[in-house]
């Protein structure tokens, strides 16, 4: 059968744009459809805006910091409507780079919804399009609360369009989302409540780091809500009143639900081609995100499995090459590193030290300490720095930061622990002074050893 297509892509993020590049590249026939926007979730409304607010708020702190350093600066008032301006314009010239490198590259661009109507057919804005082989690449979206006044709530993709900044707004959630915008609603002079139903933010990471962080949010001034669960939200006079299970209520101008996030397949027809999900909804994918059907794979948040841009940008760049090249590249998915841009930031790569410890003897070093900036500022702020080593082969297995330039930091050991460092690779190396750094290559003292009997 002749297809109008060798490959079609749905969902123009930043996974299915790689998949398309490289896939034109090799020699394919590809189209790509989007019918929201170009570059995805991060480019959109996520990572990429996030971090230009948490810069935004960062300015407002440094200017506080400089008095310690002699600047007799007075603090300012923020224009958040011409920041938002400025933030929409940037977006708007990521978008256009995005088409342009999928045109650039030969690949059809399609402005529009696509769904299944068969195995290899599409419904593509009304058009009917065949492909010989599909990816489906359509990202996640915001989970929405099933509590009685949700309708009360923002989710993370309006906190990016509204139209003032809040002067109280209480986030809803431990995760990524809900502790960033803790330290950029607070960062920006908002009156912030962080309600959780965990004790400490971030479940999953480092326990050492969850509670460093705690005590950064509370020193920014962020109210911490743990192991409270909401049931209810009500509004009045324009006040909105969180209810908590245990009797309390909180009062806000705002209540911004960070609850997760849940993959994108609603309306995509996948019942049509008799592709299989999970019980979640995400699609179901094997190895290099094959599905159940040969020709169709699936890559990206939509597969909820490591839900992070550059591993989404790594599926679609194997997928492209194991189709269409001399074969898929490797990654260690388990050593991924990833940030959270939390004020001060995370970042960390590899297991944390009760994954690492219920399989093996590990060595653990740590170091906790004032940055040398804040020794001047006076700002209440410590450094966190944790590096894992697998006690009997000496392999650095993970390192974990919570700081200034965290994720600047982690990038460059990831590849050492990607590339099998052991301690004593980092003991010969020879540090850069002054810098927060150095100290992942000074850390001589054990701190404690852990293992599968503790």
């Amino acid at each position: 059968m002749a297809y109008d297509f060798d490959l079609f892509v749905i969902g123009g993020g930043s996974g299915g744009v790689r998949c398309a590049r490289i896939a034109a590249g090799l020699g394919a026939k590809v189209a790509v459809a989007e019918a929201r926007f170009w570059g995805g979730t991060c480019v959109n409304v996520g990572c990429v805006p996030k971090k230009l607010m948490v810069m935004a708020a960062e300015y407002g702190m440094a200017t506080a910091d400089s008095h310690g350093f002699g600047w007799q600066t007075a603090p300012g008032a923020h224009d958040w409507q011409g920041f938002i301006t400025r933030k929409n314009a940037e977006i708007s010239r990521l978008n256009g780079i995005y088409t342009r490198l999928l045109t650039n590259a030969g690949v059809t661009v399609f402005d529009a919804y696509a769904s299944f109507t068969g195995p290899h057919t599409l419904d593509v804005g009304g058009q009917t399009i065949t492909a010989e082989r599909i990816v489906i690449a359509t990202g996640g979206k915001p989970a929405v609360p099933e509590f009685p006044g949700a309708e009360h709530c923002i989710v993370s993709d309006d906190a990016f369009f509204l139209p003032e900044r809040p002067r109280r707004v209480a986030l809803l959630g431990g995760g990524y989302i809900a502790v960033e915008f803790a330290g950029i609603f607070a960062g920006l002079g908002a009156e912030v409540d962080l309600v959780m139903r965990q004790a400490l933010p971030l479940r999953g990471f480092d326990e050492e780091l969850r509670e460093g962080l705690a005590e950064a949010l509370t020193a920014n001034g962020v109210r911490l809500h743990g192991g409270s669960a909401v049931t209810r939200v009500t509004e009045a006079g324009g006040v909105k009143t969180i209810h908590l299970a245990n009797g309390t209520s909180i009062e806000t101008d705002l209540v911004f639900a960070a609850l997760g996030r849940t993959p994108a397949t609603q309306g995509l027809g996948l019942e049509a081609a008799g592709v299989a999900t999970t019980a979640g909804g995400a699609v179901a994918v094997g190895p290099h995100g094959a599905t159940n059907i040969a020709h169709i794979f699936a890559i990206g948040d939509v597969t909820d499995r490591l839900n992070l841009t550059p591993v989404a940008i790594a599926e679609g760049h194997s997928l492209a090459e194991m189709l269409y090249g001399q074969g898929p590249r490797h990654w260690h998915i388990d050593r991924t590193a990833t940030a959270v841009f939390s004020i001060p930031p995370i970042a960390t790569v590899g297991p944390t030290e009760a994954e690492a410890a219920a399989r093996a003897t590990i060595d653990v070093y740590v170091s906790r300490f004032t940055p040398m900036r804040h020794t001047i500022s006076g700002r209440s702020r410590k450094t966190l720095m944790k590096l894992l080593v697998d006690h009997e082969t000496q392999k650095v297995i993970a390192a974990h930061m919570l700081g200034e330039d965290a994720p600047e930091i982690i990038q460059g050991l990831s590849i050492a622990i990607n590339a099998g460092a052991t301690k004593q690779d980092f003991d010969r190396t020879v540090g850069i002074h002054p810098t927060a750094g150095e100290e992942f290559v000074t850390m001589r003292s054990l701190t404690r050893q852990v293992g599968p009997q503790g």
